[in-house]
């Protein structure tokens, strides 16, 4: 198959609009049931296995069973990745148009700190980005980026060992430019660990139904003393 079939039939899952929310739904690396993508989808749950059955042939999502029931989620970080950057493209494709804001619309919530898939997206998730890259931590170039001499170091005592990181087909490490900031956040295998500790600390609670993180009060202390982030506009009050 030629290069520019695959890329339209790619398009053409994604270009449906009741695919495209199914597809925006899954993103945060959650597993969902077929009538759960139909009320994202806003459609019949007929019509949604139809939809999700070209979704999982085209390899842009699979299928998790569990007993006799049925999930659905993203195939791997690299769909997510695509659906990110779409989103970017969307939102410049017609800057001239009023129709179209220059700043997609995203609710505050969503903005100040989110999932990508498996890792911190939003202002949080730029914010940490680049407090990992003025320590030196890691460095990052368009499309890649490394891990420091210095950085192991510095991410082993923030409780992320990586020499017992196993071997893995995924980057390492890996800009993902953000679709509300427009600038990178962090992803790839170290984007995913660095998220992991945070809910681990307590410093990050998701939200249910919702891309959504919340930063807690021990978050907002941890985030301000480790890396010299400001997250206090995304703070759970009282806690």
């Amino acid at each position: 198959m030629s290069p520019g079939l695959a890329l339209s039939e790619v398009g053409a899952l994604v270009g449906d609009p009741a695919r495209a929310n199914m597809l925006a739904a899954l993103l945060d690396g959650r597993a969902l049931s077929a009538s759960e993508l139909a009320w994202s989808a806003r459609v019949a749950p007929a019509s949604a296995s139809g939809h999700l059955a070209r979704l999982v042939a085209g390899g842009l999502l699979t299928v998790v069973r569990q007993g006799r029931h049925r999930y659905f989620r993203v195939a791997s970080a690299d769909v997510a990745g695509m659906e990110e950057t779409m989103m970017v493209v969307a939102s410049r494709a017609h800057p001239g148009d009023d129709r179209r804001r220059a700043t997609p619309r995203i609710s505050p919530a969503l903005r100040e700190a989110r999932t990508c898939y498996d890792h911190l997206a939003g202002r949080l998730g730029v914010g940490l980005a680049d407090a990992l890259v003025a320590r030196g931590v890691v460095a990052l170039a368009e499309e890649a980026g490394e891990v420091t001499e210095s950085g192991r170091a510095w991410l082993a005592g923030f409780g992320l060992p990586l020499d017992r990181v196993g071997r893995t087909r995924r980057l390492f490490c890996r800009p993902c430019l953000d679709w509300s900031e427009r600038r990178p956040h962090l992803a790839g295998v170290l984007g995913a660990m660095l998220c992991r500790r945070c809910e681990e600390l307590g410093w990050i609670r998701r939200e249910r139904d919702s891309r959504a993180v919340t930063v807690t009060a021990a978050g907002r202390r941890g985030f301000a003393e480790r890396f010299g982030v400001d997250a206090g506009s995304a703070i759970a009050a009282g806690r």
